[in-house]
This record gives C-alpha cells, structure tokens and sequence, in this order.
C-alpha cells in the first residue's frame, strides 16, 4: 500500500506547480516519503475507527469536503513533522495539507475501482501492521 501511496503523492504534487517550487529540489524525495508515511498511517488507524477496510474504502468517497475525519486526523501530524523536519514555510505546508482531500480521493477511487487491481480492499488489509490471523490486519479480515 506504501507504494501505491506514495506514487499518487508523487503524482499528485508533482501537479501542485506552487508546492513543487517551495520544496528544494534536494528534499523533494524526502518530502514525498514523508507525506506517503503520514497518509499511510493516517488511513491504517482510520481503518480501525471505521470498523475495518471495507468501512475505510467507503468513507473515503466524500473526503473531498474539509474537515473529514481521514484527512484531519493525517493533516494534524503532517503539517508539523513538514515544518520540522524540512523548514518548509507555511504556505507550502499548507497547499500540501490543502491538496491531501483530492489525493485521498485519488487513493479511494483507484482501491474502488474494479479494474485496478493494483489496490484492492485485500492488499491494504494485507499492509497493515499485524497483517494475518492475529494483529490489526487480521482483525480488519474478519471485521469487513
């Protein structure tokens, strides 16, 4: 799931001409790898307050309003850990916190699209941290 993840930040700030020129071209690796932890961490703990993936996968689809639950929770974290770790000013973490309800769409649409198998219900439970028959990811199993 990282992967996916962290290619449709890639590809979603690559977009975001105003955020790109505000990260150094030196950092931007970083940057991305940053965002795609925080999302992705983001949504694994709001797959357990959703009552497991498939409840996750739902939600997802009305993220693009602000102030959803999902993006609030990733937002909070990653705006700091942005300005901390690499200086970035507020107006660049700002556009990336503005940008995150459009990717999580981007994420919710491709793991609900029957012909993209690259991200499915399965392969996020299967990322998740305890994937299995006991730990979080087998928990989420039996829940959806």
């Amino acid at each position: 799931m990282f992967d996916q993840i962290l290619d449709l930040v890639k590809e979603h700030l690559g977009n975001n001409t105003e955020v790109t020129q505000g990260i150094p071209a030196d950092k931007l690796d970083e940057v991305h790898n940053e965002i795609a932890t925080h999302v992705t961490n983001g949504l694994a703990s709001q797959a357990v307050a959703q009552g497991g993936v498939g409840g996750l996968l739902s939600n997802l689809q009305n993220v693009l309003t602000s102030g959803s639950p999902v993006t609030n929770a990733i937002e909070g974290g990653l705006v700091g850990s942005l300005a901390s770790k690499f200086g970035l000013s507020p107006l660049i973490t700002g556009a990336i916190a503005a940008s995150l309800p459009g990717l999580i769409q981007k994420f919710a649409n491709k793991a609900n699209d029957p012909n993209d198998s690259s991200l499915t219900a399965d392969s996020i439970t299967k990322s998740l941290p305890g994937a299995g028959s006991s730990g979080l990811g087998g928990l989420l199993n039996m829940i959806k």
